[in-house]
């Protein structure tokens, strides 16, 4: 007789680790940058260049591009900016285990400062979060079926599981050009760009998905318009593609990540040859899981009336999804700026960031509290000061109900906003409203006993001959025509024959007809 076994695709995180790192620098103004009398805001975005393991550890290279828009005192350009660099070169110590692994590693710029030391020159300080994680995709061996002579009894049982169909990395491109609308200056030089991902949407075919959302596009520049000499212009660009995706199809369920790998944004002449064509390449990295869910018949146990077959049986642990949604929340709060920055004439730009400080557990129930991380340039009512920026922090507290989780429940959270409006209610004050999402995907482990092999023996011919050939029978608690069969070297169908039984369903205190059935040695 032999085993029939099936492989279950499963994933687990193996090991992970995080890292808090502090860059400062100083960095002068270049020589055909004028001095500097404010600043204004700054931006920052971290480039991991390169990750190597090594010894237990993971050597992560990389650096903080930074970009600072300040205020000068010339009268024709007063704003201008200065780019950089910081460089960073951190090891973070993995478990051995995870040493060979191919990590992941996500970051988070939790802040970025810039400072005035004097008009030539301005210091740098950031706090990163590197966060590394190492999963595993490994096969869950379970015996489904024993093939063998006809006399071998066994019985299955269904569980529900969830096979990891596809895990891999993928990326999309997405290239476009915008042409400045008529009643905007040429471009001199570029001061401020702001290019984000928002309102992605996928959707599972078979061996591919769809996906499409939007990339809102902000510039800040310096106009060759004397009249204008800083203009900004907002767009978004929409995008959308069909990505190849073998063993995926409409009724699984995907876990998709994006993020925008690398930008770019090139200013390039027009038909006129007027710097009007704003050149965009934006590469986005997707991190794509597909799921299906599972409910197979697993081999419960086994026996025979003719031979002594003992089931070698352990614990195995599977992985169960047990919800995938997105909620959405509205959230509208107010704003006022402090005394001491200039009061408001004009909104140009809106970002928001939801930073999420604490997820409680309650029951079957996620307590989400965060803040939407509001940043904001605006145009001023003084003169000597045209353009400042705005900081807020708009706090949340949002529950997330997940029927079906567990204590021991995995969850991941990624957090999102769908809309952001700001509009003025005066000079001192605005009116934020948010439309957020949080992607939440649990899973709960489940432990099942699973038969892994068998040992076979002549059956014990004493023990045999002992036992009487007929026995009346009354059904006790917990009691199955299979533990019965079992128990008295018979088979299901005979109990059920001899009794004239429709169905194998028993009740306490039925009384049963078992006759001894021995079949020749195997």
């Amino acid at each position: 007789m032999e085993l029939v076994k099936k492989n279950i695709h499963m994933n687990k995180l193996k090991c992970k680790s995080t890292l808090q790192l502090t860059l400062d620098d100083d960095f002068n103004v270049p020589d055909a940058k004028p001095d500097i009398d404010m600043i204004i805001t700054e931006q920052g975005e971290v480039n991991i260049n390169d990750i190597k393991a090594m010894n237990g550890k993971l050597l992560v290279k990389g650096s903080l591009i930074f970009n600072v828009l300040y205020l000068c005192g010339e009268d024709v350009r007063p704003i201008h900016n200065i780019s950089g660099e910081i460089p960073f070169d951190e090891m973070i110590n993995m478990e051995l285990t995870c040493a060979d692994d191919e990590p992941i590693v996500k970051w988070e710029l939790e802040d970025l400062t810039a400072g005035l030391i004097n008009s030539r020159k301005l210091s740098i300080k950031s706090i990163v979060r590197l966060n590394v994680a190492v999963e595993e995709l490994y096969d869950e061996e379970t015996a489904v079926m024993v093939e063998g002579p006809e006399n071998v009894c066994y019985i299955n049982k269904k569980i529900e599981i969830t096979d990891v169909r596809i895990d891999k990395k993928d990326t999309f491109r997405i290239k476009d050009e915008i042409t400045l609308p008529t009643n905007k200056g040429n471009i001199s030089a570029m001061l401020y760009d702001d290019i984000r991902l928002n309102n992605v949407e996928v959707r599972l075919l078979e061996d591919r998905f769809m996906i499409k959302g939007e990339l809102p596009v902000f510039v800040l520049y310096s106009s060759e318009n004397e009249d204008s000499p800083i203009e900004y212009y907002e767009t978004e660009i929409p995008f959308g593609g069909t990505i190849e995706c073998n063993g995926c199809n409409e009724d699984m369920v995907e876990d998709i990540t994006f993020r925008i790998l690398s930008k770019s944004l090139e200013v390039k002449p027009d038909s006129d040859g007027e710097d009007r064509v704003l050149d965009i390449e934006v590469i986005l990295e997707m991190a794509i899981k597909v799921y299906d869910i599972e409910e197979p018949e697993i081999l419960c146990d086994v026996y025979s009336p003719s031979k002594d077959i003992t089931p070698v049986i352990r614990e195995a642990t599977y992985e169960n999804l047990v919800v995938k949604n997105n909620s959405k929340y509205r959230i509208a709060d107010r704003v006022r700026i402090p005394e001491d920055q200039p009061k408001m004439l004009q909104i140009c730009h809106t970002v928001g960031d939801i930073k999420i400080d604490d997820i409680l557990v309650q029951g079957t129930e996620l307590q989400v509290e965060g803040i939407i991380d509001l940043r904001l340039l605006y145009i001023t009512e003084d003169d000597t000061r045209p353009m400042n920026a705005l900081r807020g922090a708009i706090p949340f507290t949002q529950i997330i109900e997940v029927k079906g989780m567990s204590e021991g429940s995995a969850f991941e959270i990624k957090p999102g906003i769908d809309q952001l409006s700001v509009m003025m209610l005066d000079s001192d004050e605005i009116e934020v409203k948010a439309v957020i999402n949080l992607n939440t995907i649990v899973f709960d482990k489940v432990t099942e006993p699973i038969i892994t092999d068998i040992e076979v023996a002549d059956i014990d011919l004493e023990k045999l001959q002992s036992m009487p050939g007929m026995v009346g029978y009354i059904v006790k608690p917990g009691d199955s025509l299979w533990k019965i069969a079992k128990k008295y070297y018979t088979t299901v169908d005979n109990i059920m024959a001899i009794n004239e039984m429709e169905d194998d369903n028993i009740k306490e205190g039925d009384k049963l007809i078992i006759m001894k059935k021995v079949d020749s040695i195997l």
